[in-house]
């Protein structure tokens, strides 16, 4: 059966426009890394221009998702006192101009039950689904994931798809030979595929055409079908996001487009008769202006009252009187990623010794390297996901050539003995004949007996190396970033920070975000490297930065599974430093101790002592808690928090602005790692408020595919974001879903001029995605940022 043209209005969208509105659906959705390079990402990517409720309306419509917790939540928060009659009253006096019609008790009232679900415009699959009774949905996304995860393999699977191809072309190859589609009823479909553009815009064209898809339509429709194909459309997104950062380009997603309407065009040529009417209905429904309903202004307005509690009690801890910081030379300097869970051990460490001054810097620690790890082939890309390499790394030198060449062939031996057991024809017989000699690393490794050592590689080094007056600027810039310019401790620790996990697909997840999902140890070794340079600490002399000459910069890793530091003092020789080391073994044994106990109040069912064991355990769905209930973001002198409690849950960069020149560190910080920061909070958010799609789903029910995500089961969605282990311990959430407070001490001025020159930035702090709060110079919050460039004094 064809399409009766008269039936459908024809399409009038030329190319251009199509193919903007294409692009636009695209950018609407969040990517998705690898597995092996896992990262936090901001699921409302894509929505960072539009309010809170606006982004709701949109999610209704194409998802059916929330936007907010239940009502009930907030309910519990007004019951507990937490919310209060004062926080209602103030957002509703910021927001006059959508809750004109609202007042504190109509709040009140609404808490009292849970807003009605909204169910999304059904797609034509949907339609056809309840006009057969086939779970065409269902199929679609079985078929296409089984497609996706052969064509995004990363070295799994032992018979992956043909590579070189668009996704396009490729998914066309399979689909006209799969017969899975007609075996389920979806008649001719492999020869609509075969007579269908080989071109994926001039196809996606002809099919709006045939099913008479107006204009206005387009965008939350094309989002729509983006949205239905969960996390291979991410994955799609991530494509496109690493090429243009690498200056290209990339059709996957886009493509993803016409692959998933050419299912839609084929059912609703299947049952034009019966969803016929349906579909004119779902096209008005589209093409209707959107706007959000009341239910979604009043969820925005309980969002953002939880949120203006939230920081009261970050304005009260902030106000509360510190630690005394001494200005004598510290016994020990150690600088730590600004990760919520260094807040934790830089609090136990100074606890043990006040004398002992931390330092917060974001753990790449200002060096973008592409690293090659020892006896490896491949880069990692050690940096944050927003840019692009700045140097190349490798692990050893010439005098490690032979081991390197050594453990490649060892390695590459080890892959091919692990093809031979996986592969059809001998896996069998495999088993048969060498399972019982795994027998005892089986139950070795099921047993938890089996420690994990933390990275080893010989020390990293530039290569090429950078001339001097290269190495020397970036030694200032980071000193300056770091407002480590003086005095200077004997031994400084430059802390990386990873995790030792296993049987856990997303331990990269719990490691560095701002070493691209890598551990921290090799941006903190070759920072430690540049510093001990002698010809650089002289460059640095002339910029005013003096290093004594009995300072010494050791690379370390902070494991935040147990909570352990281990030192890279073998880079060095460190004989003039031995009390040195020794004291600062001690300080950090005993730091980890107060962190792990003070962990086992959160963690479900540990001990202090158990709390290290959790990483070797394979059935622990929870090894640590990462940065669940991360909540503010502060960049101040650490006189300014030391002593205070913020309970893990503030990320902590050091920086004085009365050393800033020109306030270029100061736009570093609130375009880089407030950014960064951002993108964690908001996944942890999406993984609360809307596990069904933007979480990861069960960890228990979890198949990695292709290397590149995991599914539930053994088909289906590629599922993104964080598992429902790690944000809720079985009982209840961990972590509080509330958007990320970023409070800077810094004059107004310079921050509202930055804001103005970066749209992308303002737009995240106009919308609500982020609050801005101004410090003075006690620390206290002393004005909030209200949007449209403009401040109000925090009362």
């Amino acid at each position: 059966m064809t399409l009766h043209a008269h039936n459908f209005p024809s399409q009038t969208c030329d190319l251009e426009t199509l193919r903007a509105l294409v692009d636009n659906a695209a950018r609407a959705i969040p990517p998705a890394w690898p597995l092996a390079s896992n990262v936090a990402v901001n699921p409302y990517l894509g929505q960072a221009h539009e309010s809170l409720a606006l982004t709701g309306a949109r999610l209704q419509r194409v998802a059916g998702l929330p936007i907010t917790m239940p009502r009930t939540w907030f309910r519990d928060q007004l019951n507990a006192n937490i919310i209060t009659d004062q926080d209602l009253s103030a957002v509703l006096g910021a927001n006059t101009d959508i809750a004109s019609t609202l007042d504190v008790a109509a709040l009140k009232a609404a808490v009292q039950t849970n807003s009605p679900a909204k169910a999304a415009i059904p797609t034509i699959a949907e339609l056809a689904k309840a006009a057969s009774g086939i779970d065409w949905p269902e199929l679609i996304g079985e078929r296409f994931g089984a497609w996706c995860g052969s064509w995004f393999d990363q070295g799994q699977a032992l018979w992956a798809a043909p590579q070189g191809l668009s996704a396009y072309r490729a998914w066309r190859t399979f689909a006209i030979n799969d017969l899975c589609p007609e075996i389920a009823g979806l008649k001719g479909f492999s020869s609509r595929v075969t007579y269908t553009s080989v071109n994926a815009l001039a196809a996606l064209s002809e099919l709006c055409t045939q099913i008479g898809l107006p204009e206005a339509a387009m965008p939350t429709y094309f989002y729509s079908l983006l949205m239905d194909l969960g996390g291979w459309a991410q994955a799609g997104r991530y494509r496109l996001w690493a090429a243009e950062l690498a200056g290209s380009t990339d059709s996957a997603i886009t493509d993803f487009l016409t692959i998933r309407a050419i299912w839609e065009v084929a059912l609703l040529e299947q049952y034009q008769a019966q969803i016929g009417a349906q579909w004119q209905a779902v096209c008005a429904a589209h093409s209707a202006p959107l706007v959000p309903d009341t239910d979604l202004i009043i969820d925005q307005l309980l969002q953002e009252a939880a949120e203006r509690a939230a920081q009261r009690g970050l304005a009260l801890a902030l106000s509360a009187p510190g630690a005394s910081t001494a200005d004598a030379r510290p016994p020990l300097q150690a600088a730590f990623c600004i990760d919520v869970r260094s807040e934790v051990f830089r609090r136990a460490l100074e606890a043990v010794n006040p004398s002992i001054q931390t330092l917060g810097f974001a753990g790449f620690f200002g060096l973008t390297a592409s690293h090659k790890r020892f006896a490896s082939d491949a880069d990692e890309l050690r940096l944050p996901v927003l840019l692009n390499p700045g140097v190349h790394s490798c692990s050893g030198h010439a005098k490690d050539a032979p081991a390197d060449q050594s453990a490649r062939l060892t390695a590459r031996a080890a892959r091919a003995w692990g093809r031979f057991k996986l592969a059809a024809v001998s896996s069998f017989a495999f088993v048969e004949a060498s399972g019982p000699l795994y027998i005892g690393k089986l139950l070795k490794d099921g047993l938890g007996l089996n420690k994990i050592a933390p990275p080893h590689d010989p020390a990293p080094r530039l290569d090429p190396a950078l001339d001097l007056p290269a190495r020397i600027g970036a030694a200032t810039s980071v000193l300056r970033a770091m407002s480590l310019t003086g005095p200077f401790a004997r031994l400084i620790v430059l802390a990386g920070h990873g995790a030792s996990v296993t049987n856990n697909p997303f331990s990269s997840a719990l490691q560095c975000g701002a070493c691209g999902g890598y551990s921290g140890e090799v941006n903190a070794r070759l920072l430690a490297a540049l510093l001990n340079d002698p010809d650089v600490r002289d460059g640095l002399k002339g910029n005013g930065i003096d290093i004594p000459r009995d300072t010494l910069f050791l690379g370390g890793l902070h494991d935040t599974t147990n909570d352990t530091i281990k030192l890279y003092d073998t880079d060095y020789d460190t004989k003039a430093h031995t009390a040195d080391l020794k004291k600062a073994a001690d300080w950090f044994a005993a730091a980890g101790k107060i962190t792990r106990t003070e962990r086992t109040l959160r963690l479900p069912g540990a001990g202090e002592a158990a709390v290290a064991a959790r990483g070797v355990d394979w059935a622990q769905v929870r090894p640590e808690w990462a940065l669940a209930g991360c909540k503010a973001f502060i960049a101040a002198p650490r006189a300014r928090t030391k002593g205070k409690n913020l309970e893990g849950r503030a990320f902590l960069h050091d920086y004085d602005w009365r050393g800033d020149t020109g306030f270029g560190v100061l736009e570093l910080i609130m375009t880089a790692p407030v950014v960064v920061a951002s993108w964690i909070s908001l996944q942890y958010y999406g993984s609360t408020v809307a596990p069904q799609f933007f979480g990861a789903g069960n960890k228990l029910l979890h198949n990695v595919v292709g290397g590149i995500g995991v599914v539930e089961g053994n088909s289906g969605p590629l599922r993104t974001g964080l598992p429902f282990q790690s944000v809720h311990d079985g009982n209840r959430f961990i972590h509080d879903p509330l958007r990320l407070s970023v409070c800077i001490e810094a004059p107004i001025d310079s921050m509202t001029d930055i804001l103005s020159r970066h749209d992308g930035l303002r737009a995240l702090f106009d919308n609500m995605w982020l609050s801005l709060h101004a410090l003075n110079d006690q620390g206290h919050i002393a004005h909030r940022y209200v949007g449209d460039l403009k401040w109000e004094a925090w009362s």
